[in-house]
């Protein structure tokens, strides 16, 4: 097949990430992949390196922007798609449009719940040949409003393995250049850091459990509105020098080597949880919260364990539990080979292309039956 990727976000986001690795799944699997993204926004870079995708710069200001039209228009007419795949929202509009225009059936993506305006999150669906949420439990936000179940279909945020794998001497590297002992336990959090990520539950768990764990470190990665007031926190606490902060990182792949276990402590509802599968494709166990679509990504018991969010003393259990090297190292191992099962680029790009292929199949059949 070919298909036409647009997403012309340039800023670092779940949604651009997800993208990155959808276009990279669909070349692998042997596919006719273009992009139009931002010039020199993450997209554009990370695809760049990427060989047989072709990197074209358009940028969509708003749903009317006319520039943003024409450049896609362009591409479009040029490669001849058998797809238009759209990831972002200010696109969506764009790109039904245009696929009306060349004959060319549209593909959106959705990565958040509801709600969108009203008229579009009832048109939408409804539009698109092929309209994707990122899980379970975010298709069943757009049940619930009433969209039909047969116009909402799910489909995972696919992993590159080869980026996130384990990595010995990788862990070794970081954790000199941190100078913390090679024979720590290292618990690691990546991701934005204010309230409703669950962070200073985390926090507070994680001193808990340093008291009756004196090699237990914390590598926190990134950065949000409630970082200052964090590190404020973890400098007045009783373990201040086994935190350690490096800000916000584009690429978080590297220092899941460095990680014992991942925590995803989030409070508030998250539609996916891409951190939970990246860290679990390098072998990594984690520990979740029971909440919106973090289940999804791991296998409760084997992989890593699911917790009630907010509650300090089950989270506190859960770090002490997971200090042990033998059960921590079974998770470990068990957690990659789930990840290859259910969310590789391989395993993905083939869900993609036989639901797009079952939307033209049904198009054909529909056609065909008003012909007759």
């Amino acid at each position: 097949m070919k298909f036409l990727l647009v997403g012309t976000n340039p800023e670092n986001t779940g949604a651009a990430t997800h993208f990155v690795a959808l276009a990279e799944a669909l070349v692998e699997a042997g596919h006719e992949v273009n992009v139009v993204a931002f010039p020199g926004g993450l997209i554009a870079q990370e695809l760049s390196r990427v060989g047989r995708v072709q990197v074209h710069g358009g940028r969509f200001r708003n749903a009317f922007d006319l520039r943003g039209y024409a450049c896609v228009l362009a591409v479009a007419s040029q490669v001849r798609p058998d797809w238009l795949i759209g990831n972002f929202g200010k696109e969506y509009w764009p790109l039904i449009a245009l696929g009306r225009l060349l004959r060319v059936p549209v593909a959106l993506f959705r990565h958040r719940t509801p709600p969108m305006k009203m008229l579009s999150a009832w048109l939408l669906p409804r539009l698109a040949q092929r309209f994707f949420a990122v899980s379970n439990n975010a298709r069943q936000a757009y049940l619930d409003r009433g969209i039909p179940a047969d116009l909402v279909h799910v489909l995972y945020n696919p992993v590159n393995l080869h980026r996130c794998q384990p990595d010995p001497w990788r862990r070794r590297a970081i954790l000199r250049s941190l100078g913390i002992d090679e024979e720590a336990t290292v618990l690691g959090y990546a991701g934005r850091m204010h309230h409703g990520k669950g962070v200073f539950t985390l926090l507070e768990a994680a001193n808990a459990a340093m008291i009756a764990q004196p090699r237990l470190h914390c590598l926190w990665l990134g950065d949000g509105p409630d970082a200052e007031a964090l590190r404020a926190q973890a400098s007045a606490g009783p373990a201040a020098s086994r935190h350690h902060f490096l800000g916000w990182i584009d690429d978080v792949s590297p220092y899941y080597s460095a990680m014992s276990m991942l925590a995803f402590p989030s409070i508030a509802p998250e539609t996916f949880g891409r951190v939970s599968v990246e860290a679990q494709a390098a072998g990594v166990p984690v520990l979740g919260s029971d909440i919106g679509g973090i289940p999804e990504t791991m296998a409760a018991g084997q992989t890593g364990l699911l917790l009630p969010p907010g509650d300090v003393q089950a989270w506190r259990e859960a770090i002490v539990q997971l200090c042990d090297a033998t059960t921590r190292q079974a998770m470990g191992a068990a957690a990659r080979a789930f990840v290859e099962q259910r969310f590789s680029t391989t395993v993905i790009a083939a869900n993609l292309v036989r639901s797009l292929a079952e939307a033209s199949n049904g198009a054909s059949a529909r056609k065909s039956l008003r012909s007759t």
